[in-house]
């Protein structure tokens, strides 16, 4: 398959995946915790079944980390994601907001080769829509409505931080996240749930940046989201301005910056500067 057919086949697992998620939303359910501060629902549990087994039919073969049935050991995570090819599956990212009932989760798939993002899908189970794209093919970016319909997916073109609009973290918001704003004067501050909603939020053109301030993210949580932003024309790096390596490691502890591209160098100025006092 070209990348195009690949996408198209992950939008379809992904959207697969999202109708059991919103069966389960639903339903009268509850929520367990994997340890504290990490919940989990039996919608992780069957989209996470659904698309490990959707994703290994269509692509034999492939090494799959998925969030719910990750590789144990650390000789098991590092002979995983050291494969040429990777297929990072978050089944749904933004599951307190999911618990809360609130509008503010995605299923999420990426794919990595040899340790970068290449394709990215989200989709949000609520509104229907989809996100897909090739990170190496700038402009590939594309949103597919619940109806089928798709359109081309682009960044803003900002380049005034003052003028912008800054996603955050509604639950765990960075200390960094205030000096930032303040140093770089954005008044719209938007707290939002799910790492993937937020930095989809910037490929949609409805924010200029998303700022994560360190750790607790994890390559399901981000590979997807950078391959579809980098797509629509944004930009992906740690807080140090260095590339995310997806074959170095699956939890990424330096934080992250997504945003429009043109802010990129703005804001990673701002951070170092923030950081150096």
């Amino acid at each position: 398959m070209n990348s195009q057919a690949e996408l198209n086949e992950l939008v379809r697992i992904a959207r697969a995946a999202a109708d059991v998620v919103m069966d389960v939303y639903a339903s009268p359910f509850t929520v367990e915790m994997k340890s504290p501060g990490d919940p989990v629902t039996m919608a992780d549990k069957r989209a996470n079944e659904l698309l490990c087994r959707e994703i290994a039919a269509s692509f034999p073969g492939e090494a799959i980390v998925a969030e719910e049935d990750a590789p144990r050991t650390a000789d098991e995570v590092k002979a995983m994601i050291a494969r040429e090819r990777v297929f990072y599956v978050d089944p749904l990212d933004g599951t307190r907001e999911f618990a809360a009932r609130r509008a503010e989760f995605s299923v999420m798939i990426g794919v990595a080769l040899q340790g970068r993002a290449t394709l990215g899908v989200l989709v949000m189970p609520v509104t229907g829509e989809a996100l897909m794209g090739d990170a190496r093919v700038l402009e590939s970016a594309l949103i597919e409505a619940k109806d089928g319909t798709r359109a081309a997916l682009r960044v803003t073109a900002q380049k005034s931080a003052a003028n912008s609009t800054m996603m955050v973290s509604r639950s765990r918001r960075p200390r960094l996240v205030g000096p930032l704003a303040e140093r770089l004067a954005i008044a719209n501050v938007v707290p939002c749930g799910s790492v993937g909603v937020k930095v989809a939020r910037v490929a949609m053109a409805q924010a200029d940046l998303y700022v994560h301030g360190g750790g607790g993210v994890s390559s399901w949580d981000l590979c997807g989201p950078e391959a579809v932003l980098a797509a629509a024309g944004g930009r992906v790096t740690a807080l140090d301005g260095s590339q995310i390596d997806y074959a170095a490691e699956l939890v990424h502890t330096r934080g992250f910056v997504g945003t429009n591209g043109a802010l990129h160098d703005t804001v990673l100025q701002a951070i170092q500067s923030i950081n150096s006092v």
